[in-house]
């Protein structure tokens, strides 16, 4: 059994693909397994990974597999999960890329603290420009409550952090089911996933590692685009509140989910000049349509306490008359 599985999406990512693969030799170990999917790219990315993969075999293990449509990024981690056989687990994706020695460093850091997961600082980077971005605990190198990690309501806190490639995870929770995307999410895939992870594991820590560039301003990436994929956000966050409206402690915990599911149709519709204009019709209605399906106390409470710019454009949608299509 390998170490550690290392799952890598790609997808029309010929530009930067070449860093992604370099930084992976550069951790390279022989009981690492490197999980290459091509989610059907139409660029010369199924090229380089061909290259790729046949270097990298010298010096770890390498599965390469490509997809004959494309599936989204969830998708495309699902196959990897399918396919990866480590005692335990991580993510890149493949625009991004890793700091020597880093995976060595990260699967020291899950052994010796000998939790179901842990998670990472990163780094973000735009252009030339970086920036620290730190797990919001801070309490580190100590192994914790997962489901404490979700609360408080009104701050920031792990389920908001929900970067995959942000940490490691045993084995055990692929086992469990834990550690499967929402297939075919296009958007906000990570949000479902890291609820589930602090709802069902059993224990975790934060350790300070800089070890992962996270590349900002891709261009074709779905965050810089406005189209209809940017929506999946809502059914994600549909799925967040009906599963977390079905835990045991749903009392304490369902407010944060409908806290965040708000602040993010908010921070959707103050940029809705960046979507085209009939995705930015269909985001308001569908806007309108998730507020009525939120447990309507729990929202009641939230919009008391936001702040009264958002609570107020939250509270017109929730006013506003829907098609019952739109529910959907």
């Amino acid at each position: 059994m390998p170490k550690l599985s290392v799952i890598v999406p790609f997808y029309n990512v010929q530009q930067y693909a070449p860093d992604t693969l370099r930084s992976l030799r550069a951790n390279a170990r022989e009981d690492f397994e490197f999980i290459l999917v091509d989610d059907h790219s139409r660029d010369e990315t199924p090229a380089i990974l061909e290259r790729a993969a046949e270097d990298l075999s010298k010096v770890a293990e390498v599965r390469h597999v490509r997809h004959e449509v494309n599936g989204g990024l969830a998708t495309a981690r699902n196959t990897g999960l399918d396919l990866a056989r480590g005692e335990y687990l991580t993510f890149l994706d493949g625009d991004d890329w890793l700091a020597p020695d880093y995976l060595t460093e990260l699967v020291t850091a899950i052994q010796d603290l000998g939790c179901d997961f842990v998670r990472t600082d990163h780094v973000q980077t735009t252009a030339r420009a970086r920036s620290v971005h730190r797990a919001p605990v801070g309490r580190r190198y100590e192994v914790l409550n997962p489901r404490e990690a979700i609360l408080p309501v009104d701050r920031t806190t792990s389920v908001d952090y929900a970067y995959a490639w942000a940490g490691a995870y045993h084995r055990r929770l692929l086992d469990k089911g834990v550690l499967h995307f929402t297939d075919g999410l296009r958007t906000a895939e990570d949000r479902p996933w890291i609820w589930k992870l602090h709802r069902e594991a059993e224990s975790f820590a934060v350790v300070s590692l800089l070890g992962v560039f996270y590349r900002r301003g891709v261009a074709g990436s779905l965050t810089q685009i406005g189209d209809v994929r940017q929506l999946d956000f809502i059914r994600a966050f549909d799925q967040v509140v009906q599963e977390t409206a079905a835990d045991r402690d749903a009392d304490k915990l369902l407010p944060k989910a409908v806290r965040t599911y708000c602040a993010i149709i908010a921070h959707h519709l103050s940029g809705i000049e960046k979507f085209e204009p009939p995705v930015a019709k269909q985001l308001r209605v569908m806007a309108a349509a998730a507020i009525k399906r939120m447990p309507q106390d729990a929202l009641g409470d939230v919009l008391d306490t936001m702040d009264l710019r958002r609570a107020a454009k939250l509270r017109r949608l929730r006013r506003r008359i829907t098609p019952a299509k739109a529910a959907a």
